[in-house]
């Protein structure tokens, strides 16, 4: 039986770090977990958007079991937990940071939580899709980069507290853990520290796939850039924006260095098996489009790095896989049995090169008029919008989704479809999911001003 640690940030997209072969940004740590262990080159988020897909981690299921479609709290639901399903058979389960689920951090029963960061209630409210609501902070979100002195203090305390525990409870516990660690970071707004920012200084370029390339204008794309009114932002803002994302990775990936030496220091290193993901991308402006909510690569994928017993030395995978694996990998590696109607199958049985695996993902939050979902299978993508034309690419001969196939490969979309329909019926759910929005919309109308 092995120990688990997952340091898990919020909004990096796989594309910003070295051992996914961006040239520029520093990532020496997340370089170093490679070389140890396993890159998996086709890693997927349950949900682009916080709350929905760290529910579906923390539960084990899909975004359409959990109801958690958006970053509204003003619903509290009591799904049971991987904390408390492994605490219950014997683990010693530790959640340090943020939480943004499904309940308050209290409910999760893990056996420890240490700076808890709940969303503060009622959360967000933009997430009326009919009509589509605009929010009126672009201006201000467009001027959210630059250097500030305190920029990452609350993910240095968390990463503090995660060290202080390997250092003292871990060695003494007796007992397999798991031990989660969330900081913020490189999530927007783009601030780094003075000395991060200077290093990333003239680095802050521009996409190469601006708003009038053909995917920019899919209804969704152009429902999601004036949802956020991106259209304030300037070619100013972009570099500086993409600049301080730079620096926000690099911190990460100096957390995940001090998790690494911890372990190290304490000899614990070679018995736990170390993972490196975040819970969704950034478009960092590709298609004029900002933060998450698309299905889209830079969105929707993700980085994931996983390094220790059961999983090989120095390797890449390119079979899809998505968050929910990572959570089954949890009990795998801890020797203890998982809830058998929760979604995903352990990351230590996935093979490269397994043409018939699937990777599901859903969307059905703020910003799009209407629900999607998607099914990768090998080097197809499936995106099946439920208010607009459907779409489907091919992300290895064209990875930065340019060539929309679906009229092409009528064959493939549907098999594609098909592995959609053994999964869910999206008609359904696409239509629950609206219900549920408009019952948090009354919930809302009855608060307080």
């Amino acid at each position: 039986m092995a120990n688990v640690l997952i340091l898990m940030s919020d909004e990096h997209t796989f594309r910003v770090a070295s051992p996914y072969g961006h040239a520029r940004v520093e990532t020496p740590n997340m370089a170093r977990l490679a070389a140890h262990g396993v890159v998996y080159d086709a890693a997927y988020c349950p949900s682009p958007l916080c709350a929905p897909s760290r529910s579906s981690f923390m539960a084990g299921l899909p975004v359409h079991r959990t109801h958690v479609y958006n970053n509204c709290t003003v619903r509290q639901l009591d799904w049971p937990t991987y904390g408390a399903a492994l605490a219950g058979t014997g683990v010693h389960s530790v959640h340090i940071g943020k939480t943004d689920v499904y309940a308050g951090w209290e409910r999760l029963g893990f056996s420890e939580v240490l700076l808890p960061g709940d969303r503060a209630a009622p959360g967000d409210t933009n997430f009326c899709r009919d009509p589509l609501a605009v929010r009126t902070d672009g201006p201000e979100r467009a001027n959210g980069y630059g250097a500030r002195a305190g920029a990452f203090v609350h993910d240095v305390k968390v990463v503090d507290a995660a060290v202080g525990w390997l250092d003292s409870a871990a060695a003494r516990s007796g007992r397999p853990w798991s031990l989660t660690v969330n900081v913020v970071a490189p999530h927007f707004p783009h601030y780094a520290t003075p000395e991060l920012w200077e290093k990333y200084a003239g680095d802050g370029d521009l996409p190469t796939h601006g708003p009038k390339a053909a995917s920019a204008n899919h209804p969704y794309a152009r429902d999601l850039r004036r949802h956020f009114q991106t259209a304030a932002f300037s070619e100013t803002h972009i570099r500086g924006l993409r600049q301080g994302y730079l620096a926000g990775v690099d911190f990460v990936d100096r957390q995940l260095g001090r998790l690494l030496d911890a372990l190290e220091r304490t000899g614990q290193r070679e018995e736990t098996v170390v993972v490196y993901t975040s819970d969704h991308g950034e478009m960092l402006g590709t298609f004029g489009m900002w933060w998450k909510c698309s299905m889209y690569e830079g969105s929707v994928r993700i980085p994931l790095i996983v390094a220790g017993p059961g999983f090989a030395v120095g390797a890449r995978v390119d079979t899809p896989v998505t968050l929910l694996d990572l959570q089954a990998s949890i009990f795998r590696a801890t020797g203890t049995p998982r809830p058998a109607d929760w979604w995903g199958a352990p990351l230590q049985d996935v093979r490269p090169g397994d043409g018939a695996r699937v990777a599901f993902s859903e969307y059905h939050g703020h910003g799009t008029r209407s629900g999607s979902f998607m099914i990768r299978r090998g080097p197809w993508k499936l995106l099946y919008h439920m208010a607009a034309a459907h779409q489907l690419f091919n992300v290895v001969d064209d990875p930065d989704e340019l060539d929309d196939r679906l009229a092409a490969e009528p064959e493939i979309a549907a098999e594609l479809e098909g592995e959609l329909r053994r999964r869910c019926s999206p008609e359904w759910e696409n239509r629950r999911a609206h219900e549920l929005e408009r019952e948090q919309c009354e919930l809302l109308s009855r608060l307080p001003a």
